[in-house]
């Protein structure tokens, strides 16, 4: 049967008569059916990535990308009147993640399932996600996002186990999600729920009642937890998942007659942050009810699990009270008070211990003694482990560390995102990059050719139109698709210093009141959301759409002057903001930001990184060269040796430079506290010049200065079009493909 038909008999009409939601559940039906027909990706051995966030984004038409099927769908459909773009904004994004760290796991369980490796993903099924961002007021409201429907891209698969706790068992369904590698076979995702769950907890807003746990499990990913509830919440979710998929793993080894004592020989556990961590004890505790003595089950456990860190802040490496862990999963506690006395024994260094003197379980500590691999995302981001962060442990395990810079799936990043440029490649050198990302160097010799240059700039051009239209319908914002789009969406955190992009805004909101207008119109895009809790980050969203309020009012400004707080910034927004950007705003302070990924997007979809030497951006650097990427700021040697040796002191770049200090008032001028609170306004501005933690003052000036030479070589058509292609050649590195062959080179070792 041919596809027009297979979709008119789901349809029960023609496609030109169906309407775009009919026409979305059919592909939906359809796709999954595909996905049945493909033959599941085997070996004798199997990596389980064990993770608190998966960012799938909308799943249609990347996974129709992978099964073959895109082109023809979207030939199908516009043969009938009907746009394939358009039936995707029916599909609801899965609330499964927050930022890089999930959004990374989605590229590696599409690249893990394209390199026809036998692998599965491990996670929770969020009814509600993180939550959906709406602005009221000029602030950040959080909201619930639902999206799990009755028809969806889970499948319950019938699976139960119990999960035990200490006053109370909790009984776990798991659903599935196909995950269709590229012209490969099937792997899936694994998320578990509870049957118990009570969505009608949540009333107004995202709070809720944090102490009915059968009922309240899996609303939320990252329930806040400023609160003992939301961190004993917490504990409660992480066991729930690393009990449940320990389980699964022994059910799985059993089916297939795996002698669980050799574990390691065909299971891998990958743990992706410190989330899952309590897979260790939780795997011991198991494997000791099959008749394992302690001792052994550490060794094959140890021998089992590998551990990716994913940052640099201290705060995100968790340390749980024993306290709290006895109160939740009490027969946990033995085995690690176990695990720590064999550290303790071997080793006397304090800072090594996994309990601390204050009764604190260090889990990151946990997964590094008992784990047989220990891995950064990027080279600096590794060093920086090895040489200041985890130098005990390194001195201890040198063999275990390794490096694996972060990738991205060039599918969704590439194909899907911006069709027009991926379709303009492969006229260029064919079809190859698809499976071999570095086969896009190719395109290096075409940089002096002002044909493709051109080509190059219209697609970007096209690419800011349909931005423009998006924003138009979506946030009833006008912007000019013929200026310069400088954008910066992420998750909003000090470290990313969206504040300091803030206090550029505010020089060139004064440079052009005082007659001094760019060149070229400017279009500030912003994306990000803040976690509940994290009161200075929602503080920066405050006076980002303060400013866009101000700006939008100013006759005199607005023409030359644009900025934009997307709303409700995710996956699906991305891939419309990516295309169309000119400007790649990568600015954390050096020494802080592990790796990124939103930086490799831009990249490759031939943006220009405006950045720091830090995270990925060194590699980036690295492979564009110094002419094809505009960096500044102190680096990372230079920050790490401020933070020791308390050097810097905030208030005094505020007192000594007339400009900074001239930036920093007006955050609370007349002007803006006439639009905004002076409470969220005037905290800022004292955070600023008081604390400043992440160094925001120390870079500005630089910044500005860098910022402003890189506006003024986008006038410059043809240089600028030959940057973005260098960038675009040069970002097969960071293929998730190539990453996740050097995970199983290097540490899974799946044949």
């Amino acid at each position: 049967m041919d596809l027009k038909q297979n979709l008119e008999n789901r349809l029960g009409t023609t496609l030109a008569q169906a309407d775009n939601t009919a026409i979305y559940y059919a592909l939906l039906g359809l796709t999954k059916d595909a996905c049945n027909d493909k033959e599941a990706n085997s070996g004798d051995k199997k990596i389980y990535y064990i993770s608190a966030e998966f960012l799938i984004g909308k799943l249609l038409s990347n996974n129709l990308i992978n099964l073959g099927l895109y082109e023809e769908v979207k030939n199908v459909l516009a043969e009938a009147g009907k746009s394939l773009s358009d039936i995707e904004e029916v599909e609801p994004e899965p609330s499964l993640g927050n930022g890089g760290l999930g959004r990374l796991a989605a590229c590696f369980m599409d690249s893990i399932a394209t390199l026809g490796l036998n692998g599965a993903g491990i996670g929770l099924n969020y009814h509600y996600g993180l939550f959906q961002q709406v602005f009221e007021n000029n602030k950040q409201k959080e909201v619930k996002n639902p999206w799990i429907e009755k028809e969806s891209w889970l499948v319950n698969t019938g699976i139960h186990f119990t999960v035990q706790y200490k006053d109370f068992a909790l009984n776990s369904t798991l659903y599935d999600i196909d995950v269709p590698g590229y012209e490969s076979g099937i792997n899936k995702l694994h998320l578990f729920d509870v049957d118990t769950l009570d969505e009608s907890l949540v009333q107004d807003g995202i709070s809720f009642d944090k102490h009915d746990i059968a009922k309240n499990l899996t609303l939320f990913l990252y329930p806040d937890d400023s609160d003992k509830a939301g961190e004993l919440l917490r504990i409660y979710q992480q066991y729930f998942m690393v009990s449940n998929g320990a389980q699964l793993i022994l059910k799985e080894m059993d089916e297939k007659g795996y002698d669980v004592r050799k574990m390691y020989d065909h299971v891998v556990i990958q743990i992706n942050d410190t989330h899952p961590s309590m897979v260790i004890p939780e795997m011991i505790r198991l494997l000791m009810e099959r008749g394992v003595d302690f001792d052994e089950a550490a060794d094959i456990v140890s021998k089992t699990c590998a551990y990716t860190n994913h940052t640099i802040l201290a705060e995100a490496l968790e340390k749980w009270p024993i306290s709290y862990l006895e109160e939740v999963v009490p027969q946990l506690m033995p085995i690690i008070r176990k695990l720590d006395e064999k550290v303790k024994a071997k080793y006397s260094d304090s800072r090594v211990v996994i309990i601390d003197g204050e009764n604190r379980v260090h889990m990151a500590h946990m997964d590094i003694h008992y784990g047989f691999s220990v891995n950064g995302v990027a080279a600096l981001h590794t060093d920086i482990l090895k040489e200041s962060e985890l130098k005990p442990f390194y001195d201890i395990y040198p063999d275990k560390f390794n490096n694996k810079t972060n990738g991205i799936t060039f599918r969704r990043w590439l194909m899907h995102c911006n069709p027009m440029l991926s379709d303009y490649i492969t006229e260029l050198i064919g079809d190859g990059w698809k499976k071999d990302a570095t086969e896009l160097e190719n395109l290096l010799k075409f940089q002096d050719n002002e044909d493709v240059l051109k080509k190059m700039l219209s697609i970007k051009d096209e690419n800011k139109k349909i931005l423009k239209k998006y924003l138009k319908d979506t946030q009833n914002v006008d912007i000019a698709d013929d200026s310069i789009f400088d954008i910066q969406i992420k998750r909003l955190h000090e470290y990313k210093r969206q504040q300091m992009n803030a206090l550029y805004l505010i020089y060139k909101y004064k440079e052009i009141k005082a007659g001094r207008l760019p060149e070229k119109p400017i279009t500030m895009i912003f994306g990000a959301k803040a976690a509940p809790a994290y009161i200075l980050a929602k503080d920066i969203i405050h006076l980002i759409l303060c400013m866009q309020q101000l700006i939008e009012n100013d006759p005199q400004v607005n023409p030359y002057l644009k900025v934009v707080m997307v709303e409700n910034y995710n996956v699906t927004k991305a891939s419309k903001l990516i295309p169309a950007c000119d400007i790649s705003e990568q600015i954390s302070l050096a020494s802080k930001e592990a790796s990124g990924t939103g930086n490799m997007k831009f990249m490759l979809n031939g943006a220009v990184t405006l950045g720091t030497m830090d995270g990925a951006n060194v590699e980036i650097h690295d492979l564009v060269g110094k002419d094809n990427i505009f960096i500044f700021g102190k680096s990372s040697d230079e920050v790490i040796k401020l933070y020791e040796t308390s050097g810097y002191v905030s208030r005094k770049f505020y007192d000594d430079d007339e400009v900074i200090k001239s930036l920093v008032d007006f955050i609370i001028s007349p002007e803006l506290m006439q639009i905004g609170d002076p409470t969220n306004l005037g905290r800022l501005y004292k955070e600023l010049i008081n604390k400043d933690w992440f160094m925001t003052l120390l870079d500005i000036k630089e910044y500005i200065d860098v910022k402003e030479k890189m506006m003024a070589a986008y006038t410059d058509r043809m240089a600028w079009a030959k940057m973005m292609l260098v960038n675009t050649a040069k970002a097969g590195f960071f293929s998730s493909d190539r990453t996740i062959a050097e995970y199983n080179n290097d540490i899974w070792k799946l044949k």
